[in-house]
């Protein structure tokens, strides 16, 4: 039997689920608010701003009323940038409220909301009444959209409170090249998603230095500390970080040309300022708000956090890369664990 499938949200990483799914054999709705994308993708089957070269399912359904995809599916995807998922999950819930529709939520989104510093999960099941859903699953894990368009091999986690709504999701995505494990530590998962984009950045910075392998072992490393720090500090289990969602994704965003995150810390290594980055970058930069509300939350929970703090100041304050380097590396001696 053949699910329906509402995708909300059309970029890279979006529109490449929409096709894995419908390559899977399920009725796929993939929803953008942009017109013209909605008419190059179902008339030749592109995207060429998100993911120039690459053909989609010629059976992949693209439309621009949200109402059109919702409607009918058991399961709606939201895989928009964190800023937008309050209003588009708004939007959402009116639909499934009109329609008495109950469907399982999953979303792909890394970040944090600013100001109230919540997980994405935290937002959705605000927006989105108890009666329409039946529960909430996190996709996270080492996988760009670039390469799962190549097929290339992705092993990834479906994070949920309810395992048998992750074992679904697992069913809905499993293929040949694309491998779904299940967990049940949401907190976890959301976290180890949202952070490692901060420390791709600080990746980033060290190769447009010219630093080498030592250098971005270390910070990965050191990262993945803190990570696990501020995400323990809210519950999350500490073996989650060395799991998919956690060291699995901050190796490969925190390596690859790929990962927005990390040009964008390659550039501003090179000397270009935060503006300019985002001004060429063309699609957003998770990373750079949710290094502003994890600095934020580290104080407040008295957490110490020093890269997010250290890359915090470069994009926040205009501090020099390598200034903020020497005072890390000059900080005082401790162990280093405990």
């Amino acid at each position: 039997m053949t699910t329906k499938i509402a995708v909300l949200g059309a970029g890279s990483w979006g529109s490449v689920l929409a096709n894995l799914l419908t390559e899977n054999g399920q009725t796929v709705a993939l929803w953008s608010h942009k017109a013209s994308q909605v008419e190059e993708m179902n008339q030749h089957h592109t995207n060429q701003a998100y993911m120039p070269g690459f053909e989609y399912q010629h059976d992949l359904m693209v439309t621009d009323d949200m109402a059109e995809a919702i409607k009918d599916a058991s399961v709606v995807l939201f895989v928009v940038p964190t800023k937008a998922i309050r209003e588009v999950s708004a939007q959402a819930a009116k639909l499934l409220i009109a329609n008495h529709q109950k469907v399982t939520i999953v979303h792909a989104i890394k970040g944090l909301e600013q100001e109230t510093y919540k997980r994405v999960s935290e937002m959705l099941t605000e927006e989105i009444p108890s009666a329409n859903r039946d529960a909430v699953v996190v996709l996270s894990g080492p996988s760009h959209a670039e390469d799962v368009a190549k097929k290339d091999i992705t092993l990834i986690t479906a994070a949920s409170l309810n395992e048998d709504a992750a074992r679904k999701v697992q069913k809905l995505f499993m293929n040949s090249y694309f491998r779904v494990y299940t967990n049940t530590d949401v907190i976890g998962a959301e976290f180890g998603a949202a952070l490692k984009n901060i420390i791709a950045i600080g990746a980033g910075a060290l190769h447009g230095l010219g630093y080498g392998d030592n250098a971005k072992a270390a910070l990965m490393t050191r990262g993945l500390a803190e990570i696990s720090r501020l995400g323990q500090s809210f519950g999350a289990n500490p073996l989650t970080f060395i799991g998919l969602s956690g060291v699995g994704d901050l190796i490969v965003t925190a390596t690859s040309s790929n990962s927005r995150n990390w040009r964008a810390g390659n550039e501003l290594g090179q000397g270009k300022s935060l503006q300019e980055v985002i001004d060429t970058m063309g699609m957003v930069i998770e990373g750079v708000a949710t290094t502003k509300a994890a600095h934020e939350l580290a104080i407040k929970r008295h957490v110490d956090m020093p890269i997010t703090d250290a890359i915090y100041d470069v994009l926040y304050n205009g501090a020099e890369v390598r200034s903020v380097i020497t005072g890390l590396m000059q900080r005082e001696g401790r162990a280093e664990i405990g």
